[in-house]
């Protein structure tokens, strides 16, 4: 079954060229990206499985594999899956484009709404270094230091350090994510900031935050006074 077995007017792609793409429901959208479902399902109906799999949520969605998507969706064959990650990843990058926008770092509220969009939906531990030059703006993009995984990255400091003397900024943010949830530090983030609080002073920059990001909050070093 396609999308040309719908009336006109139910049609996903015609009605996004007649009343724009805000009128159509996530499930209209994604029928259009995979054009066609299975012998039981449209395209519209197949998406609307899936998204209720996800309980509605794009961010769900977004962390599902290729695998995922390809053994549990029949209708779902590489193409059509490959094709839906790529909208997803489109649309965390959009997300990245409008915090970019926002380039001063004054606060951990600032620290979290820069690098939220770019953690949000992520299964593992990342680790970030932001660079702040004297008025407080930010120098670049921030500065992947690493990968981790569920629970735990490993931080070289040098890194972190060789890059503040490549960009001439006196201070810098660490900032990383704990994708279970939990905003606490652990004893290894404290062990983390401290040491890396140490170097930075040995080597005349100041450290002025290490933010811990979870899913819509946050845990700040500064605003607890450990910094």
């Amino acid at each position: 079954m396609n999308i040309k077995s719908l009336p006109s007017d139910e049609r996903p792609r015609e009605r996004l060229m007649e009343q724009g793409a805000a009128a159509l429901s996530p499930a209209e959208l994604l029928a259009i990206l995979i054009g066609s479902g299975n012998t039981e399902e449209t395209a519209v109906q197949l998406c609307q499985r899936l998204l209720a799999d996800c309980d509605g949520s794009l961010k769900t969605l977004s962390r599902l594999s290729l695998n995922d998507l390809t053994r549990r969706y029949k209708g779902l064959g590489p193409a059509k899956a490959v094709t839906i990650l790529a909208a997803c990843e489109l649309g965390r990058r959009r997300s990245m484009e409008v915090a970019a926008e926002k380039r001063y770092v004054q606060s951990s509220l600032d620290v979290y709404q820069i690098m939220y969009p770019r953690m949000r939906d992520l299964s593992h531990e990342e680790s970030y270094a932001l660079y702040l030059r004297a008025d407080g703006s930010l120098e670049g993009q921030p500065f992947l230091v690493s990968k981790g995984g569920l629970t735990a990255t490993a931080v070289d400091l040098r890194l972190v350090l060789r890059e503040a003397l490549i960009r001439q900024t006196p201070t810098l943010v660490l900032c990383h994510n704990h994708p279970s949830g939990n905003k606490r530090p652990s004893r290894d983030d404290d062990n983390l900031t401290e040491r890396l609080a140490s170097a930075c002073r040995t080597m005349g920059f100041r450290l002025q935050d290490h933010v811990i990001i979870t899913d819509g909050d946050y845990f700040s070093y500064r605003e607890e006074g450990k910094v």
